[in-house]
């Protein structure tokens, strides 16, 4: 007989897994009274599926400095939910094939449009700032585009007369996550429009239908 949990509200959704037959794959955000966290979850009953929703879930935190809580969850040390960050970095980390490598982003892009190399620089309690390695034309522009980038993507705040400094409201550092972050910064349109695509592609299927 089919079953659903109770696993709280859908944060995100990949409907066809790639890597796995096609399964759908969820991020889910528990609802109880302890800090904000995350459950990678499947209805599929596939051999094999546990050690693919295992891997998400390593990946999310290799890529994004998330962490695993004695019970399951993934949740940030901060405390903090960063939820429209952690639906980026689950979407990354269903993409990554099983087999492959996993290490955490460099905290510099080489931008095409800018021709240089753009770096961010962490400077403390959660304040980052983007710049450019090389000095030619144009490029200021592609700083200050990477870094509205940012802000969208990690809903960060912007600070006020500094257009290439950004900070998580937490206070805190997630070098991982801002690694993560730059490699869709530069086009954050194209990402939020990969995102809804995925999403749109299905609904996560009960196990019957999974099988």
């Amino acid at each position: 007989m089919a079953q659903t949990l109770d696993l709280g509200s859908r944060v995100e959704l990949v409907s066809m897994d790639p890597h796995f037959d096609d399964i759908s794959i969820a991020l889910y955000s528990p609802e109880d009274s302890g800090p904000p966290c995350y459950q990678v979850h499947t209805y599929s009953r596939l051999p094999g599926v546990t050690e693919r929703v295992a891997g998400v879930g390593h990946a999310m935190q290799v890529l994004g400095g998330i962490e695993q809580t004695s019970d399951g969850p993934l949740s940030f040390s901060c405390g903090h939910a960063h939820q429209l960050a952690v639906k980026r970095l689950f979407l990354e980390a269903c993409k990554l094939p099983p087999e492959q490598p996993i290490e955490p982003r460099p905290l510099h892009i080489f931008d095409k449009k800018a021709n240089a190399t753009i770096a961010i620089d962490s400077l403390g309690q959660g304040l980052y700032e983007a710049r450019a390695t090389e000095q030619v034309r144009g490029v200021e522009r592609r700083v200050a585009t990477i870094a509205r980038g940012l802000i969208r993507l990690g809903e960060m705040d912007e600070i006020a007369d500094q257009p290439n400094q950004v900070r998580f409201g937490c206070g805190e550092a997630h070098d991982a996550l801002i690694g993560l972050l730059l490699i869709r910064a530069p086009n954050v349109r194209a990402a939020m429009r990969e995102a809804e695509s995925m999403a749109s592609r299905g609904v996560l299927s009960a196990p019957s239908s999974q099988e």
